[in-house]
């Protein structure tokens, strides 16, 4: 097999030119994220097809097309259109109704209200296909609060540094992002900052970021 992609906690391999093999480093199961998939699938809702789950390891279609992170850095002035384009996927999402065996994360208080959240939506978990725009990495998903899913998209955003020119088209990206978000992020944004300090993943920049965030956010540290 060849390694096409690697995240901060599993591998994606090619098995031929149609399929890929996305495996967990650490042995988690994949059977709620494939569960996930099928049923955003259901509802219309753009996501790889599952061929087949079997422990951490998770067969899918394989995608044609680069990133949307990629293509901000080929095409950096389509940044704040791309930041709309994020935020229109997040609103379609968040059109979806939780349902009632998916996990709960910063949920609302009432199950009729909570809706399926990504928790981990950035342009490098957005596939540019010929057919339009396909959301992956599933694996942290849950049901909750649709802001809380914003905010959690503006600290990932928030805590990256590219240098000093693409840090400029990062700005341009959120502030698109942000004209268009289905949710305001603002009431989750100090609980969800605590969260994503807690990740063990988390590089040492993007936590020092996150923390002179947090003290710039009503409600934070």
């Amino acid at each position: 097999m060849e390694l096409i992609g690697a995240g901060r906690d599993a591998d994606v391999w090619a098995l031929d030119g149609t399929r890929v093999l996305r495996r967990y480093r650490h042995g988690g199961p994949a059977d709620e994220e494939a569960r996930v998939m099928a049923h955003l699938a259901e509802v219309g809702f753009a996501v790889p097809r599952v061929h087949d789950v079997s422990g951490a390891d998770l067969v899918m279609d394989r995608l044609t097309g680069p990133t949307m992170a990629q293509d901000l850095a080929r095409r950096p002035w389509r940044a704040h259109a791309h930041g709309r384009l994020l935020a229109g996927l997040q609103a379609s999402l968040h059109a979806v109704p939780a349902p009632g065996w998916l996990r709960r994360r910063f949920a609302t208080g009432n199950p009729a209200r909570d809706r399926v959240l990504h928790l981990d939506l950035h342009p490098e978990n957005v596939i540019l296909t010929p057919d339009g725009p396909v959301l992956i990495d599933w694996s942290n998903t849950a049901g909750g609060d649709p802001a809380a899913d914003t905010a959690l998209t503006v600290a990932i955003l928030r805590g990256v540094s590219l240098g000093p020119v693409r840090d400029t088209g990062l700005r341009l990206f959120l502030a698109g992002f942000l004209r268009a978000a289905p949710a305001d992020p603002a009431p989750r944004m100090a609980e969800v900052i605590t969260a994503r300090l807690a990740d063990p993943n988390l590089l040492p920049a993007e936590a020092h970021r996150l923390r002179r965030l947090a003290r710039r956010t009503p409600g934070g540290d």
